[in-house]
């Protein structure tokens, strides 16, 4: 019996990311078959060089496919069944400045911790609320699957903004790159792996591992991390400031030997230190601009010129794209596969508040995720979480009431910034700097 054909909308078709998530569909079409494929983006330009891209790739892997790229909400969602989003409001442009503008007030800059994510989950949650009500005008039941950054923000914005929507999944490729590299310390197939996490998104902790013959993987990964450190999976493709993060994760366990953290808590462990190594005048933004932006925009101009893919290496990192592809698998084949996603807590770790948007470990099918308690957690953790959640719901609630008083509580309970001086000086620069994006506060 055949299966269903689907259609998938992808907001944010002029992402670099598009190319490996196109190539995913393509690789999946015998498990995931598609009768249509739209990108959707409001920058055209930006857009038509990867749409171009794709014209060539789909007549040559794909060719039953109809496939198009449009700025018309109404073209895009009407009759979809998926929407994979990865929007980025105000491009790597403001990236960079929510990058620079901390480093240049004494703080840490980064896209997604600290006051840098703080500026980009108050440029995202306009826009996203905004895309989802033209989802639901013209696809009212379609699946939304956002991997918008930051998650953890975007995710408690839409609760607050969409209560009732149980066909929004907020989930984060990071938990399934990690899995990935684990896989390749052991040796092992990473996709056999049932994990048990729990945290905020960029904010968690694995547990355990337990392979297919339920033996736990987490002693061994420990030793092999503090005997020989720790890489990526894709190592050989990542950029330097990518080696140097994974490397962190050495440290992390030499303090904190209970779990395998998550990447980005090294920020928050160790601001002071992670603030002294990066460089004020050439952050991570400027590593992307000048190398995986610029690389694979040249490369899908080549290809869209000479009509053929040749021996193009333009996807060189299919993580990303291949978890979403799979996500969207096991929600509509109703496979209930392990992944890891965010959820309203309500009761998964039963020392933390019902309402706070836990990162954790759920089998996902076709009526969405059912995910795995947690049971109680350590002072130590749950002292960090409630911590880091006060500054995601308080950044929320500064975006829906207007609030300088509570985006300045934000930002001074952010563990990268501490002193309310501090955070004073990094606020009034940052609603400077994004006068065109956020609401006023007052």
């Amino acid at each position: 019996m055949n299966k269903k054909e689907f259609t998938i909308t992808i907001a944010g078709g002029g992402s670099t990311w598009t190319p490996g998530l196109l190539k995913a569909l393509c690789k999946r079409k015998g498990t995931f078959p598609l009768k249509r494929v739209v990108l959707f983006d409001n920058n055209p330009e930006r857009q038509e060089v990867i749409g171009e891209f794709a014209k060539v790739l789909f007549k040559e892997e794909y060719p039953t496919v109809d496939f198009e790229y449009t700025t018309s909400p109404e073209v895009a969602f009407t009759g979809t069944d998926f929407v994979f989003c990865q929007i980025r409001t105000g491009g790597y442009k403001m990236r960079e400045l929510d990058e620079k503008i901390p480093l240049s007030l004494g703080a840490i800059g980064q896209e997604t911790c600290g006051p840098g994510g703080f500026a980009y989950g108050m440029r995202s949650i306009g826009d996203m609320i905004k895309l989802i009500e033209e989802v639901r005008k013209y696809a009212p039941e379609a699946w939304f699957l956002n991997y918008t950054n930051p998650a953890a923000i975007v995710a408690d914005a839409l609760k607050k903004a969409f209560p009732n929507d149980k066909k929004i999944l907020n989930i984060c490729d990071q938990p399934v790159n990690l899995l990935r590299s684990y896989g390749r310390l052991l040796g092992m197939d990473s996709s056999e792996f049932e994990p048990v996490y729990f945290g905020l998104n960029h904010f968690g902790w694995f547990t355990n591992i337990y392979d297919k013959n339920g033996v736990d993987l987490v002693p061994k990964l420990k030793d092999i991390t503090l005997n020989s450190g720790f890489k990526p999976a894709d190592a050989e493709q990542r950029d330097q400031s990518w080696l140097d993060t994974y490397a962190m994760v050495r440290d992390m366990l030499v303090d904190f030997p209970d779990y395998m953290p998550n990447t980005y808590l090294q920020y928050y462990y160790y601001p002071e230190y992670k603030k002294a190594k990066l460089d004020p005048e050439y952050t991570r933004a400027n590593e992307v601009m000048n190398g995986r932006e610029k690389r694979v925009f040249e490369e899908c101009r080549e290809i869209a010129a000479r009509g053929s893919m040749g021996e193009s290496n333009v996807v060189h990192n299919d993580a990303h794209g291949e978890m979403i592809v799979e996500v969207a698998e096991s929600i509509a084949f109703n496979e209930n596969r392990i992944y890891i996603v965010i959820v309203q807590n309500n009761g998964l770790i039963s020392n933390l508040d019902d309402d706070v948007m836990v990162e954790v470990a759920a089998n996902l099918g076709i009526n969405g995720p059912r995910p795995f308690g947690v049971g109680k957690i350590g002072t130590f953790y749950k002292g960090l979480m409630e911590q880091q959640f006060a500054y995601e719901r308080l950044t929320v609630e500064a975006w829906f009431e207007g609030s300088y008083a509570k985006a300045l509580q934000a930002l001074t309970l952010n563990r990268t910034i501490v002193d309310a001086k501090k955070a004073r000086k990094i606020l009034d620069a940052l609603i400077e700097a994004n006068k065109e994006y956020w609401p006023t506060l007052r």
